[in-house]
């Protein structure tokens, strides 16, 4: 396991959603595939928006740019 997925464990054992906001990005950053960049960045979404995370809209902007969401 590496130092980011420990980071990421951790995050989500000790309930620090607003962390795991820059987690998520970092990992997508890293990612392998688009596949991966596109789920590592809905998760980020998701737990910006269960916090009010200022990245929200940004994070959605970049899905929708990959074709992974739809503007409204």
């Amino acid at each position: 396991m590496n130092d980011l997925e420990q980071r990421l464990l951790a995050a989500h054992t000790d309930g620090k959603h607003a962390n795991l906001v820059g987690l998520y990005q970092e990992a997508a950053t890293a990612a392998p595939s688009e596949n991966e960049r596109a789920f590592l960045l809905t998760q980020a979404h998701v737990f910006a928006l269960d916090t009010a995370h200022p990245d929200a809209p940004l994070l959605r902007q970049m899905l929708i740019d990959m074709g992974r969401e739809t503007p409204l």
